[in-house]
């Protein structure tokens, strides 16, 4: 019999729910490339560096980046980089929808 783990449950839903805003899942498919400082982000994404920082903050807490200030600068780099098979599987799931739509 399966049991069910409310607390492991609980928790895998607060990192989903993390990724789940179009500008995080932005900063996570552009991290995979490589990290980015904030300024940079920001400029990107085209909106105020207290929106951004805050997507940010979102992220992090949930275990998916990570940050290292340089100078200035705070540059965010992916820490959790299995983020991206759920990304593609995402993808995946679009594109079949999209298939048994047409």
């Amino acid at each position: 019999m399966i049991s069910y783990d409310k607390d492991k449950y609980n928790e895998m839903a607060r990192i989903v729910k993390a990724m789940a805003h179009p500008t995080r899942l932005f900063i996570i498919d552009t991290l995979k490339r490589q990290s980015y400082c904030v300024i940079e982000l920001t400029e990107m994404i085209g909106a105020d560096i207290s929106t951004v920082s805050k997507h940010l903050t979102v992220l992090k807490n949930a275990g998916i980046l990570w940050d290292e200030k340089r100078g200035n600068c705070v540059y965010y780099h992916l820490l959790s980089n299995c983020v991206l098979d759920f990304y593609q599987c995402i993808i995946t799931v679009i594109e079949r929808n999209e298939m048994r739509e047409a």
